[in-house]
């Protein structure tokens, strides 16, 4: 579609179909520019209200991967005929109180007859060019950070296959609800170069399309890597969703393992996740203040490589 709708033609489309990246930016004045986004799934956990709630943030984080605020967004529904009305109440309660807590309001939305739930949002945010991030403009000497720890797509398949602690899916959960606002403040007094979300590509999808849009090579430090309880346990038992070999073998060619990592731990770089954290790269004089001002929040985030020069791969040591 981007031949249809040329860059050159919209000046003031900032972030569109020829970037491909968390979400469509348009430039209204000097000081202003809109995000607009959508995301919807069916659902990952057996309790409506934490349905609608992970999608919601789901939904409104990539906004803040672009560096804005919500201010507005619209249910985007599809609910089979024969489920239960106090079941879709609570699945759009919590979506709405998702979308308050963010500080924005619901305002509308659409629905329709499926047989398979789904719900998400489309979102708009607004945002100061200036403040303006994506995923390209990943430097070399950069750290590479993220703000919530992965496993929720391992986590959450082995509860489908009954084979999850009830602790390991609540503490999947509460991480998923999380809004990513809070990491994105902490973010506006430091120069990021490059953010983006984890989601349904996997920390090894999203650290590619940073390298690829930046023209940069990553290294992740597996050891580094915070993941849920639970996840490396399911890993072992190999308890993956279908997604994750997708993933791993879509991203194949630019990517290099070390020897020593075993295949469900490659595996588990390339899970998807559902609400993960942000996925940025800071220079080191400024992670450490990021740490500490995160901290200060009441937040931890992890630093989990480096980025250097060359051509773009992402190699996992």
């Amino acid at each position: 579609m981007a031949e249809i709708f040329p860059q050159e033609e919209y000046p003031a489309l900032l972030v569109g179909l020829s970037t491909a990246d968390d979400a469509a930016v348009w430039e209204i004045s000097k000081e202003r520019a809109l995000i607009f986004t959508v995301d919807f799934f069916t659902p990952i956990v057996d309790d409506p209200y934490d349905y609608g709630a992970i999608a919601a943030a789901n939904a409104l984080s990539d906004v803040y991967a672009m560096g804005g605020e919500p201010f507005l967004a619209l249910n985007v529904a599809a609910f089979p005929a024969a489920l239960p009305e106090e079941m879709i109440v609570e699945i759009l309660r919590g979506g709405a109180e998702k979308v308050k807590e963010a500080g924005a309001v619901i305002a509308g939305g659409h629905t329709i007859d499926d047989d398979e739930p789904k719900f998400g949002l489309a979102v708009l945010g607004f945002v100061s060019p200036q403040q303006l991030r994506t995923k390209a403009g990943a430097q070399p000497g950069d750290l590479v950070l993220l703000t919530k720890p992965l496993g929720t797509g391992i986590i959450t398949t082995a509860f489908k296959a009954h084979e999850a602690k009830p602790e390991h899916l609540a503490t999947a959960v509460d991480w998923m609800k999380k809004l990513n606002r809070d990491a994105l403040l902490a973010l506006r007094k430091a120069p990021c170069h490059a953010v983006t979300d984890v989601t349904g590509f996997g920390l090894l999808g999203h650290a590619w399309e940073v390298a690829e849009k930046s023209g940069v090579a990553l290294t992740l430090r597996f050891e580094a890597l915070p993941f849920h309880p639970g996840a490396l346990q399911y890993a072992e038992d190999l308890l993956f969703p279908a997604m994750a070999g997708k993933n791993l073998a879509d991203y194949a060619p630019h990517v290099s393992f070390s020897s020593k990592l075993e295949y469900e731990e490659q595996l588990l770089v390339a899970c998807p996740e559902t609400s993960g954290g942000l996925l940025f790269t800071l220079p080191p004089k400024y992670a450490e203040a990021f740490l500490a001002r995160y901290a200060e929040m009441g937040h931890r985030a992890w630093v989990i490589g480096e980025v250097s020069a060359g051509e773009p791969t992402v190699s996992v040591v």
